[in-house]
């Protein structure tokens, strides 16, 4: 019931009238049974769009800090956000386990593959738990991509700016019925999981970084530390391995 209230009175008509969000192939959204929505992580706006185009309440996977600000945690457990921490694997585990409750019941599963926001606009490469999840659940995977919320809410910002303009575009389900019973096969939740970053990028057309984004955004806060002030990334950080304008890739 919380869900709904803040999506449908309270977050989605003011959302609707001041960004006039556009939503791009909802036709590609399953209409029933479980699935997971994998997408780019530009801004933490993206978790307020992604869910308007849909009639299901989406249940995301977010970092657990979220949880630790008593400002903020009820908010968050309220819409059953699922917490993930990043720096336990036993405590990553456990959210996989909780999203895969959630799509063995049918529902929806949100995540974003890259573990992180992006710190500079470009994709970055995706962690695994996202195919882990697919190919355990047996369920489709729906690549979107976002554009718009980082210039709404710029990284470092904790509001976003009144106005603004956002797309959300939906590919086409991706099913990985070939590699069932293999879920714990490291190169197989590899495979699955760059193929689904692959869609996103063309979806996207974001410049591809073969790094994890957690690497880089440690590293630039190591350096900045280190020169004593504040720093922001280095569009050359990571080694690019694909460019692409969002219809062909090299």
């Amino acid at each position: 019931m919380f869900y709904w209230l803040v999506r449908h009175v309270l977050g989605g008509p003011w959302v609707r009238l001041s960004y006039r969000p556009r939503f791009q192939g909802i036709e590609n959204i399953p209409g029933e049974g479980p699935f997971i929505l994998a997408a780019n992580h530009l801004s933490f706006a993206d978790s307020v769009f992604i869910p308007l185009a849909l009639n299901r309440p989406v249940v995301f996977l977010g970092k657990s800090g979220y949880f630790e600000d008593r400002r903020t945690a009820w908010f968050f457990r309220w819409m059953k956000v699922i917490p993930v921490r990043r720096d336990n694997p036993v405590g990553s585990e456990t959210a996989l386990q909780g999203g895969l409750q959630v799509l063995e019941e049918g529902g929806v599963v949100g995540i974003y593959p890259e573990g992180t926001r992006s710190p500079d606009g470009r994709l970055y490469r995706g962690k695994t738990g996202v195919a882990r999840l697919a190919l355990t659940a047996g369920c489709p995977v729906v690549p979107v991509v976002v554009f718009g919320t980082r210039d709404l809410q710029p990284p470092g910002k904790r509001l976003p700016r009144l106005t603004g303009r956002v797309r959300v575009v939906f590919g086409k389900p991706l099913l990985f019925e070939r590699y069932r019973g293999q879920e714990r096969e490291r190169v197989v939740l590899r495979s699955a999981t760059d193929e689904i970053m692959y869609e996103i990028m063309m979806l996207s057309g974001q410049e591809y970084v073969d790094e994890y984004a957690s690497k880089v955004k440690a590293r630039v806060s190591e350096e900045a530390s280190a020169e004593g002030a504040p720093g922001t990334p280095d569009p050359a950080a990571g080694t690019v391995v694909r460019e692409t304008d969002g219809r062909s890739a090299s």
